[in-house]
């Protein structure tokens, strides 16, 4: 433990001790990145697995590394069924970067590795681009409306391409991280959107509606995590230097819900009012459960 040092010095350290291992765990994964390129179709899942594996191994460093400049306590209420070869997905409030780090922590190896929706542009993200596609991250294309007015003849690609990239999914059990907030919380967010909740932003259900019409009867249970941060939400850098000691992780199984329409285009369950209003009614719980866990007695 080297949680003696300076905390500055600590997020210095456990900064530049993160990049090492990022780049020591890219490497075996562009094989299998490079694999999956120039091999047939049928290596891909395999491929993949060999990927994820890299993945996992590099968040168990992470976490060692973490270990060793923080003195973080994770409570984790609920959860105690998982299983790493059942599909998931995860509804997650989304508060600081510190979010992935935490729900990493507590769910590799319990669950198969957690992935989620990234922008296109993203892809050509130095080192880690690759590493995100040789992963299968679900991939985000959105034209703008002004673009779409120019070019109404792409109206709906996007969604499509983004449908094509879910439909890898099924070929080897996968976890879906969703940040249904879509952004993470500020006040000034808040404020501007005028949020009917006290804790929360406004959830957004596409990129939900997406995964489960790609996967199908294959998702075996949506995962609804709520953190919180007792001592206060964390920047990423504070988080390093170890300044956030507690945090509160709850997990809440859900049924996925079942789409009676014969039609699975996206304005068969994302635009339904019925999709939305129970989305609507998670974000409601989770709001108020957020409030009982800011006036609980420390250590209930």
């Amino acid at each position: 433990m080297l949680t003696f040092l300076p905390e500055p010095v600590r997020g210095v350290l456990a900064s530049i001790l993160v990049i090492i291992n990022t780049l020591f765990w890219c490497l075996p994964l562009y094989v299998f990145a490079f694999l999956r390129f120039v091999g047939p179709a049928a290596a891909a899942p395999w491929c993949t697995r060999g990927a994820m594996n890299m993945a996992e191994l590099w968040i168990d460093c992470n976490n060692l590394l973490l270990g060793l400049f923080t003195k973080l306590e994770i409570e984790v209420i609920g959860g105690g069924n998982l299983s790493p070869t059942n599909w998931y997905l995860i509804f997650c409030n989304h508060q600081t970067w510190a979010d992935i780090v935490i729900l990493q922590r507590v769910f590799n190896r319990k669950i198969p590795m957690q992935k989620f929706f990234i922008k296109q542009q993203l892809i050509y993200v130095p080192i880690i681009g690759i590493a995100w596609w040789a992963l299968d991250f679900p991939i985000m294309q959105r034209y703008s409306k002004e673009f779409l007015h120019k070019h109404p003849e792409l109206k709906g690609k996007d969604l499509e391409a983004t449908r094509r990239s879910c439909e890898k999914f099924k070929l080897t059990p996968v976890s879906i991280l969703n940040f249904l907030e879509g952004t993470r919380y500020t006040s000034a967010k808040h404020a501007s959107q005028q949020s009917p909740y006290k804790n929360l932003l406004k959830p957004k259900g596409g990129g939900a509606a997406l995964v489960i019409n790609a996967l199908g009867d294959k998702l075996d249970c949506i995962l609804n995590v709520t953190l919180y941060y007792p001592d206060g939400v964390p920047g990423f850098f504070e988080f390093l230097c170890g300044h956030t000691e507690r945090v509160t992780v709850v997990i809440e199984p859900l049924a996925v819900p079942v789409d009676t329409d014969q039609d699975q285009s996206e304005a068969s369950i994302t635009l339904k009012k019925d999709f939305r209003h129970w989305v609507n009614g998670i974000w409601e719980a989770k709001d108020q459960q957020l409030e009982r866990l800011q006036i609980r007695p420390p250590g209930h």
